[in-house]
C-alpha cells in the first residue's frame, strides 16, 4: 500500500515538473524582458492614459467576427472580446508559429490558465478587454488554442502596416 502511494506521488511530482518545463520552453516564445519591459512579437501591451480604437470580437463555435483586422504601425487597439459561443474560448495574439508551439502544450493541458497580456480564456456569455499598441509591421494571428478549437478555424488575422 505504501508503494502506491509513493508511487502516485512521485507521478504526481513528475507532472508538476514536466508542467513547469513546458511553460519555461515556451516563454520566450511570448515574451522576454528587455531593460524592464516585456516585449511580444505582435507589439506590447497598451497604455490606458492614451487613446485607442476599439474593435469588438464575438467569439463564436469556431470562429470570430470579424475574422481579419487592419491596424496602422502605432496604433493602440482595445480589443473587446465577447465569447457569444456555448463553450470556453480564447483569444491570444502571437505569431502563428508561436501560436503552433502554444497549441501543442495546450493539448496536453487543455485547462492551462493564461496569465498574459496579449490573450484570454473566456467562459460563455462573458466579456474581457485587451489593450495592445501594434509597434511592429506584419500579419500576427489571434487563436483560439483549446485543443481541437483553432483546427476548426478559430483563427483570426492583424494586418499591421
Amino acid at each position: 500500500m505504501n508503494h502506491q502511494l509513493e508511487k502516485k506521488k512521485l507521478t504526481m511530482k513528475t507532472i508538476k515538473l514536466a508542467t513547469a518545463l513546458a511553460a519555461l520552453s515556451i516563454a520566450p516564445a511570448f515574451a522576454h524582458e528587455q531593460h524592464g519591459h516585456e516585449s511580444f512579437s505582435a507589439g506590447e501591451p497598451g497604455d490606458p492614459k492614451k487613446p485607442a480604437r476599439t474593435i469588438e470580437i464575438l467569439m463564436n463555435e469556431m470562429d470570430y467576427a470579424p475574422a481579419r483586422i487592419e491596424v496602422k504601425q502605432g496604433e493602440q487597439v482595445r480589443f473587446v472580446l465577447r465569447n457569444v459561443g456555448k463553450e470556453d474560448h480564447e483569444f491570444l495574439l502571437a505569431t502563428p508559429k508561436e501560436n503552433l508551439a502554444h497549441a501543442e502544450v495546450m493539448k496536453k493541458h487543455p485547462h492551462m490558465e493564461h496569465d498574459e497580456p496579449n490573450g484570454v480564456r473566456l467562459a460563455p456569455s462573458k466579456t474581457a478587454e485587451i489593450l495592445w499598441r501594434f509597434t511592429k509591421a506584419g500579419t500576427f494571428e489571434f487563436s483560439c488554442l483549446i485543443p481541437g478549437h483553432r483546427d476548426y478555424g478559430m483563427v483570426g488575422h492583424v494586418n499591421v502596416n
